[in-house]
């Protein structure tokens, strides 16, 4: 079955202090992009789409989109990739974008600048985390099953497993029940502490959190259909915004209100592999040390530049 990896790569990165989508942290200098390209075609996946800001195209095409279109699916034939811009260009012409405005309008509107490049079930990553052999493949298989309508899928992690010692992070907390997700809210303070404890920090506050908690780290699954419920709940989010030039539209958010709508279900499933990812420029050595670990356990050969 043809299934796309969307890989949302445009974000501005400003809390890692560079553009950690194309750091090379493997042993090879491999980037976490290409970990997922990696995993993502041997699971299956035929076509790649980068989400780019337009000023990285060739950086990215010579990092990974070149070889990555050098690949071969299950088929035989070379996997497709293809590149398109979250810009301001995309935004309806019914919003007025305020002069200070920099920031991209967040994870729905960068998807919904892939939509002229997506016709198959896809998923959507973020190009700075590693997801795991298995959980592509665990997506792979779901997509394969996903009605044309009213089902999307994720791949869920313990909020243990996410968060890191170098500062706060952001994730989609999830209320889950038979395996389906009821409920997400987008948490964007959450701490860890040094005796191990996590809290929701956001306001001054301090909420504890379960390490057990199942969290989104924005794997989705979804059938192009999804598309038409996207343009609907963003050009509702630019009507509401006014000329906040913060304001970001989220996936976990609109996901969270067509499942509270009871138009959206969403399986939620899990991996037996472990998440990491680089939020902050002091979780690089982890990152890298990790990768190395995986390199001399077979996971992968020694080279992903080969």
């Amino acid at each position: 079955m043809k299934a796309a990896l969307v890989i949302m790569a445009a974000g501005l990165g400003s809390r890692y202090g560079g553009n950690k989508q194309v750091d090379g942290v493997g042993p090879n200098g491999e980037s976490l992009m290409e970990y997922s390209i990696y995993d993502a075609v041997r699971a299956g996946f035929t076509k790649i789409v980068f989400i780019i800001k337009p000023e990285i195209l060739d950086l990215v095409k010579r990092l990974c989109g070149d070889r990555a279109s050098r690949y071969k699916t299950a088929d035989g034939e070379n996997v497709e990739v293809c590149y398109v811009f979250q810009d301001f260009s995309s935004v309806p012409s019914f919003y007025h974008i305020p002069a200070e405005r920099t920031k991209p309008f967040g994870t729905t509107h960068a998807v919904l600048c892939a939509r002229e490049a997506v016709q198959e079930p896809f998923c959507v990553i973020n190009a700075d985390d590693y997801y795991g052999v298995d959980a592509y493949r665990t997506i792979y298989e779901e997509l394969c099953r996903l009605p044309q309508n009213g089902k999307a899928t994720m791949v869920g992690y313990l909020l243990k497993n996410t968060v890191s010692l170098n500062g706060t992070v952001s994730r989609g907390v999830c209320r889950v029940e038979d395996g389906c997700l009821r409920g997400i809210k987008e948490t964007l303070k959450i701490q860890l502490f040094p005796d191990g404890s996590i809290a929701d920090v956001a306001d001054g506050a301090h909420k504890e959190l379960s390490g057990e908690t199942v969290v989104s780290m924005n794997f989705w699954g979804f059938h192009p259909s999804i598309f038409e419920e996207m343009e609907t709940y963003f050009d509702s989010f630019l009507r509401n915004i006014g000329d906040n030039i913060k304001a970001e539209c989220l996936l976990p958010n609109m996901v969270g209100e067509l499942v509270a709508a009871d138009t959206l279900s969403v399986s939620v499933l899990r991996s037996a592999d472990r998440w990491f990812g680089m939020t902050y420029h002091e979780d690089r050595q982890n990152v890298a040390d990790e990768l190395k670990r995986l390199h001399e356990g077979g996971v992968y050969p020694p080279s992903l530049k080969d």
